[in-house]
Parts: structure tokens; sequence; C-alpha cells
């Protein structure tokens, strides 16, 4: 019934409802996933270390999914190079991490930019639909158009916000998530590096 009144304006808003609710699980599922304990990981990843024992250190980084153990492996794989090449080593793969973390989110924000506009202009679609009517000389009383009119308007302003309003709240949530991840993935790749660095080039 309410898809009557809307029409294609309700429809496409509705489908960006259905998107931001996509959008949000799956990125929920993936950082879910991607989150480790980052102290009991560098511990054990250390521990293997110092039994000289490279090989089986990378195998558990590729075992274990999330940008703290893509770092850790990173930094392994270039501990034989210069320590600046290392530290680049890794904050490239921070960066690339961080991007995949935030993929897709993005469109989280711009759905809540676009659902209020979209209501907006279902809202202005109606007033222009009662408009006509009233400039057709027709009796309000007998004129069901009008009413149809101004609920097109209502309906589409009041789901533009919902939409705006879930959008808007589940971007805030995944990217609080992501920061957590970040913060962990900063803190483990700074004590790779440091468990790197040789002692004698600390001042």
């Amino acid at each position: 019934m309410l898809l009557s009144y809307g029409g294609i304006v309700l429809i496409i808003i509705l489908m960006l409802e259905l998107v931001t609710i996509i959008i949000f699980f799956e990125r929920l599922i993936h950082l879910r996933r991607a989150q480790v304990d980052h102290m009991d990981f560098i511990h054990g990843v250390c521990n293997v270390l110092d039994r000289n024992n490279s090989h089986e250190a990378v195998m558990l980084c590729e075992e274990t999914p999330g940008p703290v153990a893509a770092v850790v492996g990173t930094a392994i794989r270039h501990q034989s190079g210069a320590l600046s090449a290392l530290r680049d080593a890794v904050d490239n793969t921070g960066r690339a991490e961080v991007s995949r973390l935030e993929r897709r989110v993005v469109s989280l924000a711009v759905i809540s930019q676009i659902a209020p506009l979209l209501g907006l202009l279902g809202t202005l679609i109606g007033v222009i639909h009662v408009v006509y009517q009233i400039n057709q000389q027709v009796p309000l009383v007998q004129n069901t158009n009008m009413t149809v009119g101004l609920m097109g308007a209502l309906v589409t302003t009041v789901a533009g916000l919902i939409v705006a309003i879930t959008a808007h709240t589940t971007y805030a949530l995944l990217m609080l998530k992501i920061e957590r991840i970040v913060q962990d993935m900063e803190a483990t790749a700074s004590q790779i590096v440091a468990y790197f660095t040789p002692k004698d080039s600390i001042s």
C-alpha cells in the first residue's frame, strides 16, 4: 500500500535500505574474523622466532586472518633487509590492510547523504502533484488524488530519514570496529619492528 503512495522514489529508498543492511552484515562478519588478540599473537610469534624458526612464524601469520597477522608476516619476510626497508614494507602493508578493512564501508556514508535527498525529492513530487490537482479546480472533497500526493510526500520523507539514520549508524559502528583493529595493528607493527631492530641501533 505504501509503495503505491511513494512510487519509484520510495522503491529506490527501500533498495538503499536493503543495500545498507547487506553491507553492514558482510563487513561486520569480515571485521570479526579480522580481529585477533594482538598481544597473544605477537607473543606467540616472537616465541617461534626465538627458536630461529622464521618459516613456522610465517606459516602462523598466513593461517591467521586480519591485518595484525599481515603486518607481522611482512616484517618477518623483510627481517634480513635494511631497517628502513623493513619499516617501509610494514607501513605499506598496514595501509593496504586499512584500505581492505574500509572497503564498501564508505558506501554507507554515501547512502546516509543520498537517502534524505531522495526523501526530499519524493516530498517535492508529492507537493507538485497536489498543486497540479488544485490547478485543475477539482473539489477537494472529491479528489482522492490530493490524499495520494500528500501521503507520497510524507512516506518518502520518513523513509528517506529512516534509511539515512540506519546508514549513518551502521557506518559509525563499523568505523569504530575498524579503528580498534587499526590500533591493534599499529601496536603490533611497532612491536615486531622493535623485535627486529638491532639492539646497538637503539639510542
